[in-house]
């Protein structure tokens, strides 16, 4: 006599989470793993800054359906790797279906309106706003192939009307003179002219309502509008 229960085949889905908290990791990994395991199967690849990050995703054999990134975390100049939001890219640029959920500390508008432009995830969870239920609640979105924003960043996008936006060389700009690189050494890192360079300073401070500032003032204006971290 045969049994007359049914097997149901499970829908196979590799995730990458990168966070550089490991605590964090594991928050996600439980959740994950929680979620319909009667009809899906996890396999999850996890890396702790950008440049862990990197070769886990330029592997050949990596292909990711859903990508946990923390917006904050150590960078890997070498390939021009600043935070979540440059895997972000990265990511899309290997395996543009993949979907990602970014995660961040940082309440900033502007921040997180540039991210939202540049990147346009399928999630954004403020971590404050972040419990179990919420990060369930996320992951189902998404998976559903549905978009996820936490509270908070729904009430900021309503309350706010603001279009400062900034690219990428613009950014290496604000990251280099934040670890002390003088302005005459920047072309060593970033592939444009000193003249060019010296008014994208100029439009930096412009934009930050700096104009007179210095460069330390520049950093600072530029940390604390969450442009850099």
């Amino acid at each position: 006599m045969g049994s007359n229960s049914t097997t149901t085949t499970k829908i196979k889905n590799n995730i990458l989470i990168v966070d550089d908290h490991p605590f964090i990791i594991q928050g996600y990994k439980n959740a994950i793993t929680r979620y319909e395991p009667d009809n899906y199967e996890f396999t999850i690849s996890e890396a702790k800054d950008c440049e862990s990050a990197y070769h886990v995703i330029t592997n050949p054999e990596s292909s990711f359906d859903i990508a946990f990134l923390d917006i904050s975390m150590p960078s890997y100049e070498e390939k021009n790797l600043y935070s979540g939001e440059d895997l972000a890219k990265l990511i899309l640029d290997h395996m543009p279906n993949c979907k990602i959920i970014m995660l961040t500390m940082f309440t900033e508008f502007l921040k997180l309106k540039t991210l939202i432009c540049n990147v346009n995830p399928r999630g954004l969870v403020i971590k404050n706003d972040l419990t179990f239920d919420e990060l369930l609640l996320a992951f189902d979105k998404v998976i559903k192939n549905q978009v996820y924003y936490s509270k908070s960043i729904l009430e900021m996008l309503e309350s706010h009307d603001n279009t400062i936006e900034i690219d990428l060389f613009d950014k290496q700009i604000l990251f280099h003179l934040s670890k002390g690189t003088k302005t005459n050494a920047l072309t060593q890192y970033i592939p444009i002219s000193l003249n060019a360079i010296e008014v994208r300073k100029l439009n930096l401070k412009e934009l930050l309502n700096i104009s007179e500032g210095s460069d330390e003032d520049l950093v600072k204006a530029a940390k604390n509008k969450g442009l850099i971290f």
